[in-house]
């Protein structure tokens, strides 16, 4: 549900009673992933989407008749091929849904509501719910912090204590999914499966050359749900006057700057100033740094002579491997919002694991588990104040 906390969260504050339905598992291929969630209140009003389409009915009509009856109920959604008429999923997949009532004065409801304000806010939380097994009744919750308390419970101390420790690993890396853990708390328990639920900030695009590229690269990553910076090291050109709509408009030395800010394992780091003093000392730190991409715009020959000045520098092939360069996906762009929808294009097939190929070229599932996540976020160490930027 936390995938639409804005306007639940809203919902909440008005007290309003809605039921919301979510999404626990997925099998095969689904249009929705887990924590797709569609949310309905008293009159009908309806936000959100499991399904993209195929079962919004269904899952509609259990929502209003969970907020009539006050229950919370699991529902199995798949093919429908035998019945035309059935609600199914036509793309041939599965998902599980849990439908929850979320009703105003009910002591079940503080949960869910303070996960809902969390994740409007921006701020980092889990929220864990008994979607199967003994013990705990279904929608069952915990809301969990990094560091802080937990508030809820599952029924017992132990229960709590294994519940929020596997939420905060998931927390950890930033990911929503399913969690066993032992009905008893311990690890030869009866499974009780949980569903997590992350709110994470979002993830950072730093883009790095104030260069005419570069604000229809703020367009597109803001589109994508990125919180975009825009570096340069010549403040003529680094302004908000600019950039209206980048998050942060940064004059400073693109490598100190990496240097310093906070990035974690979900950062892209898109490289648009092709000039060798910016260039390289900024890809020689970010292609050694835990980063989900690093790409640099040029021509083939520009790479070449990039990848000759790394090497110099110390770089290894393993750590050159991870440069996308030249930047972005084949898609013939002339335009810079047509190149920054190149560079998007690749940022995504990175993060989901996708090959770039047009889809009527491939086989299986157009749906499909991401890659692992990368490893841990790490904060570079404070540097010496760096030199002024060069004049213009």
């Amino acid at each position: 549900m936390l995938d639409i906390a804005a306007a639940l969260a809203d919902w909440c504050a008005q007290g309003r009673a809605f039921a919301v339905a979510t999404v626990t598992a997925v099998s095969g291929s689904a249009p929705r992933r887990q924590g797709a969630a569609l949310a309905v209140d008293r009159d009908g009003e309806a936000v959100g989407s499991v399904s993209g389409g195929c079962v919004e009915g269904a899952v509609y009509e259990l929502c209003r008749r969970s907020l009539a009856d006050g229950r919370t109920v699991r529902e199995r959604f798949g093919h429908s091929g035998e019945d035309a008429f059935a609600a199914g999923l036509t793309c041939g997949g599965e998902i599980d849904v849990l439908v929850q009532p979320v009703l105003p004065g009910d002591p079940g409801a503080a949960v869910p509501a303070g996960a809902l304000a969390a994740a409007a806010a921006g701020e980092t939380a889990a929220l864990a719910r008994v979607v199967d097994g003994p013990g705990a009744p279904p929608g069952a919750a915990l809301l969990v912090r990094p560091g802080g308390p937990v508030t809820g419970t599952l029924g017992g101390e132990r229960l709590d204590g294994a519940a929020a420790a596997a939420a905060r690993a998931l927390l950890d890396a930033g990911r929503t999914g399913t969690v066993t853990v032992g009905a008893d708390g311990g690890r030869c328990g009866e499974p009780l499966t949980l569903l997590v639920e992350c709110s994470v900030p979002p993830p950072r695009m730093l883009v790095f050359g104030a260069v005419d590229f570069a604000a229809a690269m703020v367009r597109a990553g803001r589109f994508l749900g990125h919180r975009v910076t825009v570096c340069d090291a010549r403040p003529v050109f680094a302004t908000a006057a600019r950039f209206p709509e980048a998050d942060e408009v940064v004059a400073q030395w693109p490598h100190r700057y990496l240097e310093r800010t906070r990035t974690d394992s979900r950062t892209a780091v898109v490289v648009l100033t092709h000039d060798p003093k910016f260039d390289v000392p900024l890809l020689e730190r970010a292609l050694r740094m835990p980063l989900a991409y690093v790409g640099a715009m040029g021509s083939r020959r520009t790479h070449d002579q990039r990848l000759e000045r790394l090497r110099a520098a110390g770089l290894t092939g393993t750590e050159l491997a991870r440069l996308h360069s030249p930047i972005g996906l084949d898609l013939g762009a002339l335009t810079p919002e047509e190149t920054a929808l190149s560079v998007a294009a690749e940022i995504v097939a990175r993060r989901r694991g996708g090959t770039g190929l047009p889809l009527s070229r491939t086989t299986g599932p157009l749906h499909h588990d991401p890659p692992p996540p990368a490893p841990e976020s790490v904060l570079p160490p404070v540097p010496a104040p760096a030199p002024a930027p060069p004049s213009v």
